[in-house]
């Protein structure tokens, strides 16, 4: 049996948007409308997900966890407010297996990020919340641009993969983020900037690690 897992969220990009967080897809039961009871019925609006919760604490909203409108609007005045947009990469998939796992995602339709830049002119720059591994939103961007002839180009070598390409006159600046995903928490701990700061501090965890890094990008370029 074979699932076809497809996006249920329309871009949001507002029209001051200066970047993009950019993903892949939210959990298969988002597309089925099987929400958990302390879902979000948004991007990103997964119970197990990090990413809300994370910007939560780096913004002190005081966010809504729950299947109400309420807390999609919070979602999206926050994102307007600090001139932010969604734009997801991929547009819908096929699994074997009903899970969120990026690299079960086969036979992959790619939404056109490239095609946001040229219409959303403001925007200078991409956050993708994942690295380069294989069907990451990282990963898929590097395919997009390969095939319009591009690639990145590393800016720097710290923790945090930023880079830059030029398109459409302009240069957009790229950085990829640990994943939101517990699934991440493996390669949070196994990381050698993890493992200092658990030992200068033992209460450090992984949801720490992530409102550090995210802190860094989020605050940046307001």
């Amino acid at each position: 049996m074979h699932f076809f897992h497809y996006h249920p969220y329309r871009v949001f990009i507002p029209s001051n948007a200066t970047r993009i967080i950019v993903g892949t897809l939210p959990p298969p039961r988002f597309t089925l409308k099987l929400l958990k009871e302390g879902d979000v019925d948004f991007c990103y609006g997964s119970c197990d997900g990090m990413l809300w919760p994370v910007v939560d604490r780096i913004f002190n909203l005081g966010l809504r966890y729950d299947n109400s409108e309420e807390a999609v609007v919070q979602r999206k005045q926050f994102l307007i407010a600090q001139n932010l947009g969604i734009c997801d990469i991929v547009a819908s998939c096929w699994r074997s297996k009903i899970d969120s796992s990026d690299l079960g995602m086969q036979r992959i339709k790619l939404r056109d990020i490239l095609m946001q830049l040229r219409v959303h002119r403001n925007v200078q720059g991409l956050i993708f919340t994942g690295k380069n591994s294989k069907n990451g939103p990282e990963y898929l961007f590097r395919n997009q641009l390969r095939e319009a002839g591009m690639k990145l180009t590393r800016v720097d070598d710290t923790s945090l993969r930023r880079h830059v390409f030029d398109y459409d006159r302009r240069k957009v600046t790229t950085v990829s983020l640990i994943s939101p995903s517990n699934a991440a928490n493996r390669s949070i701990g196994g990381s050698k900037l993890y493992k200092k700061r658990r030992a200068q501090h033992p209460g450090y965890s992984t949801f720490d690690f992530r409102v550090e890094q995210y802190r860094d990008v989020f605050l940046a370029d307001r």
